[in-house]
């Protein structure tokens, strides 16, 4: 821990945000749509919504769509603490290159934080939104260079009038 609301852990790269900007920019509300494809598995839409918020954290549910919109999971409640998901993108320095990047997605163009961690036998590519804190709205793993695993936000949305599905 550190004095640097950026800095999750030495000896880490700094986060794209703090835990206050997370909070700020995940009010009850937001929902985001994301494809997600991994090898073997047929693609589905991961769909989080976040239904409160205090100075601490915030509740949260998910449930998966197929591409078409079918619901395919009953929606899941869970509770995130704002500082440990800023926690999710605290990245060693000795293996993390951030860059700057433009990227067109569904869901828009994005200024971002490109976050590329290389670890044994794979590459992390995270793409954090400059005007979107929270998760990134693109993140792939490679292995062998081959993507394994991607998730592509669709869409991004705040809905003030949100309330639980379940």
């Amino acid at each position: 821990m550190t004095d640097d609301p950026y800095q999750f852990r030495v000896g880490d790269r700094p986060t794209p945000f703090s835990a206050q900007d997370i909070r700020q920019g995940c009010p009850p509300g937001r929902t985001v749509r994301a494809l997600v494809v991994q090898a073997g598995q047929e693609p589905y839409v991961r769909v989080t919504r976040f239904l409160t918020g205090d100075d601490d954290g915030g509740n949260q549910e998910f449930w998966n769509e197929s591409l078409d919109g079918t619901r395919l999971t009953e929606p899941e409640t869970g509770h995130a603490i704002w500082r440990e998901l800023q926690g999710h993108a605290s990245m060693p320095a000795e293996r993390t290159e951030i860059t700057e990047e433009q990227i067109e997605i569904p869901a828009g163009r994005f200024a971002c934080l490109r976050y590329t961690r290389t670890d044994e036998g794979s590459v992390g590519v995270f793409w954090f939104a400059k005007a979107a804190p929270g998760m990134p709205l693109k993140f792939e793993k490679r292995v062998d260079d081959k993507t394994v695993f991607s998730s592509t936000t669709l869409s991004d949305e705040v809905d003030a009038d949100v309330t639980p599905t379940s």
